[in-house]
Protein backbone atom coordinates (compact mmCIF):
# COMPACT_ATOMS: atom_id res chain seq x y z
CA UNK A 1 0.00 0.00 0.00
CA UNK A 2 1.36 3.20 -0.89
CA UNK A 3 0.39 6.46 0.68
CA UNK A 4 0.23 10.16 -1.35
CA UNK A 5 -0.99 13.41 -0.69
CA UNK A 6 -3.05 13.92 -4.20
CA UNK A 7 -3.78 10.48 -6.66
CA UNK A 8 -4.71 11.68 -10.18
CA UNK A 9 -6.76 9.55 -12.60
CA UNK A 10 -5.81 9.60 -16.16
CA UNK A 11 -2.67 11.61 -18.00
CA UNK A 12 -4.17 13.19 -20.85
CA UNK A 13 -4.06 17.24 -20.50
CA UNK A 14 -5.91 17.48 -17.67
CA UNK A 15 -3.92 15.28 -15.50
CA UNK A 16 -1.10 16.59 -16.76
CA UNK A 17 -1.76 19.90 -16.16
CA UNK A 18 -2.88 19.39 -12.43
CA UNK A 19 0.45 17.43 -12.16
CA UNK A 20 2.14 20.43 -13.28
CA UNK A 21 0.25 22.73 -10.88
CA UNK A 22 0.88 19.99 -7.45
CA UNK A 23 4.69 19.98 -8.97
CA UNK A 24 4.67 24.01 -8.73
CA UNK A 25 3.92 23.94 -5.07
CA UNK A 26 5.82 20.60 -3.89
CA UNK A 27 2.76 18.86 -3.53
CA UNK A 28 3.06 15.44 -3.39
CA UNK A 29 1.04 13.03 -5.90
CA UNK A 30 1.22 10.52 -8.29
CA UNK A 31 -0.23 10.15 -11.52
CA UNK A 32 -2.31 6.66 -12.78
CA UNK A 33 -2.44 6.05 -16.26
CA UNK A 34 -4.57 2.85 -18.25
CA UNK A 35 -2.66 3.32 -21.44
CA UNK A 36 1.62 2.86 -22.18
CA UNK A 37 1.27 6.41 -23.09
CA UNK A 38 0.48 9.56 -21.64
CA UNK A 39 -1.94 11.31 -24.12
CA UNK A 40 -3.36 8.88 -25.75
CA UNK A 41 -6.27 9.54 -27.34
CA UNK A 42 -3.70 12.65 -29.11
CA UNK A 43 -0.89 10.05 -29.56
CA UNK A 44 -2.99 6.91 -30.85
CA UNK A 45 -6.34 7.63 -31.68
CA UNK A 46 -6.81 10.99 -33.44
CA UNK A 47 -7.29 11.49 -36.75
CA UNK A 48 -4.45 12.81 -39.19
CA UNK A 49 -6.36 16.12 -40.09
CA UNK A 50 -7.33 17.00 -36.72
CA UNK A 51 -6.64 20.30 -35.27
CA UNK A 52 -7.37 22.42 -32.03
CA UNK A 53 -11.31 23.13 -32.60
CA UNK A 54 -10.73 26.27 -29.93
CA UNK A 55 -8.12 29.09 -30.44
CA UNK A 56 -4.67 28.83 -28.90
CA UNK A 57 -5.26 30.91 -25.88
CA UNK A 58 -7.92 28.52 -24.45
CA UNK A 59 -6.26 25.41 -24.73
CA UNK A 60 -2.79 26.18 -22.89
CA UNK A 61 -1.88 24.58 -20.05
CA UNK A 62 -0.70 26.08 -16.73
CA UNK A 63 2.63 27.93 -16.74
CA UNK A 64 2.84 27.39 -20.31
CA UNK A 65 1.34 29.41 -22.90
CA UNK A 66 1.55 28.53 -26.90
CA UNK A 67 4.41 30.25 -28.19
CA UNK A 68 3.11 33.68 -30.22
CA UNK A 69 4.20 31.91 -33.67
CA UNK A 70 2.24 29.43 -33.57
CA UNK A 71 -1.36 28.72 -35.58
CA UNK A 72 -4.00 30.49 -34.18
CA UNK A 73 -5.78 26.47 -34.47
CA UNK A 74 -2.85 24.15 -33.31
CA UNK A 75 -2.77 21.26 -35.59
CA UNK A 76 -2.39 17.55 -33.96
CA UNK A 77 1.26 17.04 -34.34
CA UNK A 78 2.10 20.64 -32.87
CA UNK A 79 -0.38 19.72 -30.19
CA UNK A 80 1.29 16.28 -29.13
CA UNK A 81 4.84 18.23 -29.15
CA UNK A 82 3.94 20.93 -27.13
CA UNK A 83 2.66 18.19 -24.79
CA UNK A 84 5.76 16.29 -25.00
CA UNK A 85 8.13 19.69 -23.95
CA UNK A 86 4.94 20.30 -20.69
CA UNK A 87 5.99 16.94 -19.61
CA UNK A 88 9.68 17.11 -19.77
CA UNK A 89 9.75 20.49 -18.31
CA UNK A 90 7.54 19.51 -15.15
CA UNK A 91 9.18 15.97 -14.87
CA UNK A 92 5.98 14.55 -14.95
CA UNK A 93 6.10 10.42 -14.72
CA UNK A 94 2.14 9.08 -15.15
CA UNK A 95 2.50 4.97 -13.65
CA UNK A 96 1.35 3.61 -16.76
CA UNK A 97 -0.82 0.99 -17.59
CA UNK A 98 -2.72 1.21 -14.28
CA UNK A 99 -6.13 0.08 -14.40
CA UNK A 100 -8.34 1.69 -11.67
CA UNK A 101 -11.02 -0.44 -10.38
CA UNK A 102 -12.08 1.10 -7.27
CA UNK A 103 -12.47 4.33 -5.17
CA UNK A 104 -14.01 4.46 -1.94
CA UNK A 105 -13.60 7.48 0.40
CA UNK A 106 -13.35 6.48 4.55
CA UNK A 107 -15.08 8.89 6.33
CA UNK A 108 -13.22 8.03 9.62
CA UNK A 109 -9.44 8.49 8.49
CA UNK A 110 -10.93 11.62 5.78
CA UNK A 111 -8.54 9.45 3.08
CA UNK A 112 -9.25 7.80 -0.31
CA UNK A 113 -8.50 4.11 -0.63
CA UNK A 114 -7.87 3.58 -4.41
CA UNK A 115 -7.46 -0.17 -5.68
CA UNK A 116 -5.62 0.03 -9.27
CA UNK A 117 -4.67 -3.90 -11.38
CA UNK A 118 -1.11 -3.63 -12.95
CA UNK A 119 -1.82 -4.90 -16.35
CA UNK A 120 1.91 -5.92 -16.58
CA UNK A 121 1.90 -8.00 -13.78
CA UNK A 122 -1.55 -8.36 -13.01
CA UNK A 123 -1.92 -7.70 -9.53
CA UNK A 124 -3.79 -4.91 -7.64
CA UNK A 125 -1.87 -2.24 -5.97
CA UNK A 126 -3.88 -0.22 -2.82
CA UNK A 127 -3.29 3.38 -2.85
CA UNK A 128 -4.22 5.65 -0.22
CA UNK A 129 -4.80 9.55 -0.82
CA UNK A 130 -6.06 12.60 1.10
CA UNK A 131 -6.95 13.69 -2.11
CA UNK A 132 -8.34 12.07 -5.79
CA UNK A 133 -8.44 14.34 -9.07
CA UNK A 134 -10.35 12.36 -11.69
CA UNK A 135 -9.07 12.96 -15.04
CA UNK A 136 -10.30 10.52 -17.56
CA UNK A 137 -11.46 12.78 -19.62
CA UNK A 138 -15.21 12.65 -21.22
CA UNK A 139 -14.34 11.56 -24.55
CA UNK A 140 -12.17 8.36 -23.41
CA UNK A 141 -14.41 5.63 -24.18
CA UNK A 142 -15.44 3.74 -27.18
CA UNK A 143 -18.61 2.66 -27.93
CA UNK A 144 -20.33 0.59 -30.82
CA UNK A 145 -23.93 0.03 -30.29
CA UNK A 146 -25.33 -3.48 -30.85
CA UNK A 147 -27.16 -3.06 -34.74
CA UNK A 148 -29.23 -5.08 -36.50
CA UNK A 149 -26.86 -7.20 -39.23
CA UNK A 150 -23.63 -5.51 -38.31
CA UNK A 151 -22.59 -8.86 -37.21
CA UNK A 152 -22.83 -9.78 -40.36
CA UNK A 153 -21.82 -6.94 -42.69
CA UNK A 154 -18.80 -8.14 -44.90
CA UNK A 155 -17.64 -4.36 -45.07
CA UNK A 156 -15.30 -3.01 -42.87
CA UNK A 157 -16.75 -1.01 -39.45
CA UNK A 158 -14.85 1.28 -37.08
CA UNK A 159 -14.81 3.18 -34.53
CA UNK A 160 -13.76 6.87 -35.04
CA UNK A 161 -10.96 6.78 -32.69
CA UNK A 162 -9.52 4.35 -34.79
CA UNK A 163 -9.76 6.31 -38.10
CA UNK A 164 -6.51 7.68 -39.55
CA UNK A 165 -7.06 9.08 -43.04
CA UNK A 166 -9.76 8.95 -46.05
CA UNK A 167 -7.24 7.67 -48.73
CA UNK A 168 -7.45 3.83 -47.96
CA UNK A 169 -11.19 4.55 -48.65
CA UNK A 170 -11.16 6.23 -52.12
CA UNK A 171 -13.55 5.30 -54.35
CA UNK A 172 -15.41 3.44 -51.94
CA UNK A 173 -19.12 4.10 -50.00
CA UNK A 174 -18.66 4.96 -46.69
CA UNK A 175 -21.43 5.48 -43.80
CA UNK A 176 -20.50 8.09 -41.21
CA UNK A 177 -22.93 6.97 -37.90
CA UNK A 178 -23.23 10.37 -35.72
CA UNK A 179 -23.16 14.12 -36.07
CA UNK A 180 -20.50 15.47 -33.59
CA UNK A 181 -17.29 17.06 -34.43
CA UNK A 182 -15.66 13.71 -35.18
CA UNK A 183 -18.21 12.37 -37.51
CA UNK A 184 -18.91 15.63 -39.56
CA UNK A 185 -14.67 16.22 -39.91
CA UNK A 186 -14.41 12.46 -41.10
CA UNK A 187 -17.39 12.75 -43.05
CA UNK A 188 -15.12 16.10 -44.85
CA UNK A 189 -12.30 14.15 -45.29
CA UNK A 190 -13.71 11.33 -46.68
CA UNK A 191 -15.53 13.15 -48.86
CA UNK A 192 -12.32 15.18 -50.31
CA UNK A 193 -10.82 11.76 -50.87
CA UNK A 194 -13.65 10.85 -53.63
CA UNK A 195 -14.98 8.68 -51.18
CA UNK A 196 -19.15 8.57 -51.45
CA UNK A 197 -19.60 9.41 -48.20
CA UNK A 198 -22.86 9.49 -46.17
CA UNK A 199 -23.72 10.84 -42.47
CA UNK A 200 -26.63 10.10 -39.90
CA UNK A 201 -27.92 12.67 -38.29
CA UNK A 202 -30.29 11.95 -35.82
CA UNK A 203 -30.08 14.36 -33.10
CA UNK A 204 -30.33 18.20 -33.48
CA UNK A 205 -27.19 20.07 -33.39
CA UNK A 206 -25.86 23.30 -33.28
CA UNK A 207 -23.21 24.38 -35.85
CA UNK A 208 -21.02 26.64 -35.82
CA UNK A 209 -17.44 27.86 -37.04
CA UNK A 210 -13.88 28.49 -34.87
CA UNK A 211 -14.42 31.76 -35.38
CA UNK A 212 -17.83 32.37 -33.89
CA UNK A 213 -16.88 29.65 -30.68
CA UNK A 214 -13.49 31.80 -30.20
CA UNK A 215 -15.82 34.84 -30.07
CA UNK A 216 -18.41 33.39 -27.62
CA UNK A 217 -15.68 32.51 -25.59
CA UNK A 218 -14.62 36.16 -25.48
CA UNK A 219 -17.90 37.47 -24.68
CA UNK A 220 -19.25 35.03 -21.85
CA UNK A 221 -16.25 36.62 -19.79
CA UNK A 222 -18.11 39.43 -19.65
CA UNK A 223 -22.15 38.60 -20.84
CA UNK A 224 -24.95 36.40 -19.57
CA UNK A 225 -25.03 32.99 -21.34
CA UNK A 226 -28.26 33.46 -22.82
CA UNK A 227 -27.04 36.80 -24.78
CA UNK A 228 -23.80 34.75 -26.09
CA UNK A 229 -26.31 32.29 -27.56
CA UNK A 230 -28.13 34.46 -28.83
CA UNK A 231 -24.97 36.40 -30.65
CA UNK A 232 -23.76 32.94 -31.88
CA UNK A 233 -26.98 31.11 -33.10
CA UNK A 234 -27.94 34.70 -35.05
CA UNK A 235 -23.63 34.60 -36.96
CA UNK A 236 -24.54 30.83 -37.58
CA UNK A 237 -28.44 31.70 -39.09
CA UNK A 238 -26.54 34.27 -41.43
CA UNK A 239 -23.52 32.08 -41.96
CA UNK A 240 -25.56 29.17 -43.10
CA UNK A 241 -29.10 29.57 -43.20
CA UNK A 242 -31.99 27.30 -42.70
CA UNK A 243 -30.29 23.70 -42.20
CA UNK A 244 -33.33 21.93 -41.86
CA UNK A 245 -33.85 21.52 -45.48
CA UNK A 246 -30.70 19.81 -45.20
CA UNK A 247 -31.18 17.41 -42.78
CA UNK A 248 -29.90 19.45 -39.43
CA UNK A 249 -32.45 20.91 -37.07
CA UNK A 250 -31.28 23.12 -34.66
CA UNK A 251 -31.78 22.58 -30.30
CA UNK A 252 -34.14 24.41 -28.80
CA UNK A 253 -31.45 25.41 -26.25
CA UNK A 254 -28.17 27.27 -27.75
CA UNK A 255 -24.76 26.43 -28.05
CA UNK A 256 -22.86 27.66 -25.15
CA UNK A 257 -25.91 26.76 -22.53
CA UNK A 258 -25.40 23.05 -23.88
CA UNK A 259 -22.25 22.58 -23.21
CA UNK A 260 -22.32 24.16 -19.92
CA UNK A 261 -25.08 22.39 -18.55
CA UNK A 262 -24.92 19.24 -20.81
CA UNK A 263 -21.85 18.65 -21.74
CA UNK A 264 -22.99 18.98 -25.39
CA UNK A 265 -20.69 20.85 -27.68
CA UNK A 266 -21.82 22.20 -31.03
CA UNK A 267 -20.39 21.28 -34.34
CA UNK A 268 -17.32 23.19 -35.34
CA UNK A 269 -17.78 23.10 -39.61
CA UNK A 270 -14.92 22.77 -41.29
CA UNK A 271 -15.87 22.68 -44.38
CA UNK A 272 -18.85 19.77 -44.28
CA UNK A 273 -21.87 22.02 -44.51
CA UNK A 274 -21.38 23.30 -47.78
CA UNK A 275 -20.63 19.53 -48.91
CA UNK A 276 -23.88 18.45 -47.83
CA UNK A 277 -25.48 21.65 -49.46
CA UNK A 278 -23.37 20.34 -52.92
CA UNK A 279 -24.68 16.90 -51.97
CA UNK A 280 -21.12 15.89 -52.08
CA UNK A 281 -21.88 14.47 -48.73
CA UNK A 282 -25.45 12.84 -48.32
CA UNK A 283 -27.74 12.66 -44.74
CA UNK A 284 -29.19 9.70 -44.12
Amino acid sequence: MEEIVVLIVGAGPSGLATSACLSVHSIPHIILEKEDIYASLWKKRAYDRLKLHLAKEFCSLPFKPHSPDSPTYIPKDMFVDYLDDYVKTFNIQPKYQRHVESASYDEADGKWRIEAKNVLTGGVEVYVAEFLVVASGENSGKYIPELPGLDSFSGETLHSSEYKSGAKYENKEVLVVGCGNSGMEIAYDLSNYGVQTAIVIRNPVHVVTKEIVRVGMIFSKYLPIFIVDIMAVLMSKILYGDLSKYGIRRPTKGPFYLKATAGRAPVIDVGTVAKIKSKEIKVN
